[in-house]
């Protein structure tokens, strides 16, 4: 048997093929801020408000020739919101928006993953938020993957979803057009 798969191993390679890849792990690069977790929520009707996590971490497994196996894990420290306005942020740590004191994280576990071509699926997954677990929907679209200057391999995705707050226990209402929060996803992975 194991004859067999020498032969066979050897014949792939004289013969240029490759055997089909497995799931590779990554760890999503925060440390040199190639990922970020943003989000927008229109303001009165007015405006918007735009910001992001400024801590987070987490890990996917991948596989370009079997998309459906990805996972993701991320969690993030609900206390680094950042909307670029201080006393802002001191409100939506507060129990009106995050409640940051009770719920310091919230985190993320994908459940499956459905692709829609080579380049681009639905994440499914669980979503907690302020002590509130729910399930949602992350479009995601590969951007790219490949070896880094360094000597390592990435893969990065984006993906977007929207929340309602109410969903997650948020009681501020600001008005009709501000029920929902845009999230805006940029994952760059490393290899492990």
């Amino acid at each position: 048997m194991k004859t067999q798969l020498k032969a066979a191993l050897l014949l792939a390679s004289t013969m240029g093929l490759t055997l089909p890849a497995s799931a590779a792990d990554y760890t999503i690069d925060t440390r040199g801020a190639h990922a970020s977790i943003n989000f927008k929520v229109n303001h009165l009707g007015y405006s918007f408000v735009v910001g992001r996590f400024d801590t987070f971490s987490g890990d996917f497994s991948y596989d370009q020739a079997a998309p459906e196996a990805t996972t993701v894990s991320v969690k993030i420290d609900a206390t680094s919101v950042n909307s670029n306005h201080a006393e802002r942020d001191k409100h939506i740590r507060s129990k009106d928006f995050l409640a940051v004191d009770q719920y310091p994280e919230a985190s993320f576990t994908s459940s499956k993953y459905e692709a829609n071509g080579d380049e681009g699926g639905k994440l499914y997954g669980q979503l907690t938020l302020r002590g509130v677990t729910k399930d949602i929907v992350i479009d995601v679209t590969k951007v790219g993957e490949g070896k880094d200057p360094w000597g390592g391999y990435r893969a990065g995705f984006v993906g977007s979803t929207e929340l309602v707050m109410k969903d997650f226990g948020i009681p501020t209402n600001l008005g009709p057009k501000s029920t929902t929060v845009a999230m805006d996803l940029v994952i760059e992975g490393i290899k492990k």
